[in-house]
């Protein structure tokens, strides 16, 4: 037995399995974060930033050269922090000042208008733009939205602030609603969006960005918009029930920069969520609603999220919408092997009546069967790499067969056609469509919430 191996062996045996934690110096401020809340005294080490999108050699100078926040070479502390006890930590004492768990008061002091505009966006509640003051009376009309009683819990999610979950009640997501500019007949759909549980913003250094997807007749009961400009800012129900999801998640914590919110350049798409209807009535295939098991007559969200967002140029005039499309979702590796394809009306139609797809289903198989790619083309997506080589070296498939084949050998990345989503959205002005990686997370009843 090495001495290294010794002395991991009786560290176990005194303080558990001995770890050494390394992270770029770009998220100092986000460890010290963790190990305050934690108080779990970890030995972390660190590296220059970033890590993606560089080649080995520079990774492997990370670990040889120095830790930028002690000066010491970091292979040292990494077998300190695999052989020693544990020492000195990032570890700081938690003060009144950070102490964000005080005891809630439901209603604000009088002020005028500017200024509880400006308290609400100092305290991190708003999205930047100026929001509608959740008075007591406006929540109440609110309220009368739904059947539900305002104490009623709709979910439960966990406040980055002040590190508790929180509980959440119909009353809460009332004066969120409001602050959005809803109005008490886009409550329901709010309230069934919010008994997601899911946020919105994704504590990412990527561009994440999410949609919302309305099915069945409140779409038309409210006015959706389901048709031209759907993702344009036309539409008080697409734009208001987007940003009050968005406004879930400022709430909750989830845009604090350098503390939920590392996206380097961030995505104007989370401003309201590409919120809109699906265009049911100028489709020529079942709503999406219908493909999740929901009644064509019940009304219901659904929430896609992901990484990627393209826009069509337009077809070109030897190519198939079908050829088109494929083209365009094989150049976009896939972490999650998924996708989602928001096609026009016209595409719909020219996809059924001349290139043969009956249905959405048939078209999503065609693309799992005809999309490949060479699997060194796969591997060397950096963000593959990080998420999804794991996965590989576990032995789960097709992931584990993947790693081994050679790299010019061609594999279907999109293997699975039911993680394909197709939606149709649109004005029929253009046959054009958009293509992302977004994976489809939940679809609930809105129904439900009424």
């Amino acid at each position: 037995m090495t001495a290294v191996a010794a002395g991991s062996r009786k560290l176990e045996q005194t303080y558990g399995i001995p770890t050494a934690p390394v992270s770029t110096l770009q998220f100092l401020s986000r460890v010290k974060d963790f190990l305050k809340y934690s108080k779990a005294p970890l030995p972390f080490i660190f590296t220059p930033h970033p890590v993606i999108g560089l080649p080995p050699k520079a990774l492997d100078a990370y670990i040889e050269g120095n830790d930028p926040r002690t000066g010491r070479p970091v292979i040292d502390e990494i077998i300190d922090a695999l052989t020693k006890p544990v020492g000195e930590t990032l570890f700081e004492p938690e003060s009144s000042e950070t102490s964000q768990a005080s005891a809630r008061q439901a209603f604000l002091t009088p002020d005028t208008e500017d200024n509880l505009q400006r308290l609400f966006y100092e305290r991190g509640w708003t999205d930047g733009l100026p929001i509608v003051l959740p008075t007591e009376d406006r929540v109440k009309r609110m309220l009368g939205g739904t059947s539900h009683k305002p104490d009623e819990v709709v979910g439960e999610i966990f406040q980055m602030d002040t590190r508790e979950n929180i509980k959440y009640t119909v009353s809460n997501i009332a004066a969120i609603a409001v602050m959005a500019g809803a109005r008490p007949e886009h409550f329901p759909v709010i309230l069934a969006i919010a008994s997601t549980r899911q946020t919105a913003l994704m504590p990412s250094t990527t561009a994440f960005s999410a949609m919302l997807l309305v099915n069945g007749p409140i779409r038309n009961e409210i006015g959706m918009n389901c048709g031209i400009g759907a993702f344009s800012p036309v539409n008080l129900a697409n734009a208001v029930i987007g940003r009050s999801w968005t406004l879930m998640a400022t709430v909750w914590g989830f845009n604090r920069p350098l503390k939920t919110l590392w996206s380097s350049q961030g995505n104007n798409l989370t401003y309201n969520s590409m919120c809109a209807g699906e265009n049911e009535e100028r489709s020529v295939w079942a709503p999406f609603h219908v493909q999740k098991g929901f009644k064509t007559e019940e009304s219901v969200v659904s929430i896609f999220r992901g990484w990627t967002l393209f826009n069509s140029p337009g077809t070109a005039a030897k190519r198939s919408h079908g050829e088109e499309l494929k083209i365009e979702l094989g150049a976009m590796p896939p972490a999650n092997s998924s996708a989602t394809i928001i096609i026009d009306p016209l595409v719909a139609r020219n996809l059924k009546e001349n290139e043969g797809f009956a249905t959405k289903q048939d078209y999503s198989r065609w693309l799992s069967q005809n999309i490949k790619m060479p699997a060194g083309s796969y591997w060397k997506a950096d963000h593959i790499d990080m998420l999804v080589a794991s996965r590989a070296f576990q032995g789960v498939e097709p992931f584990a067969s993947w790693k081994k084949i050679p790299d010019d050998e061609l594999i279907a990345p999109f293997y699975d056609p039911d993680r394909i989503n197709i939606v149709v959205v649109g004005g029929e002005t253009s046959p054009l469509w958009k293509v992302s990686d977004y994976n489809h997370v939940i679809s609930v009843s809105i129904d439900k919430w009424r």
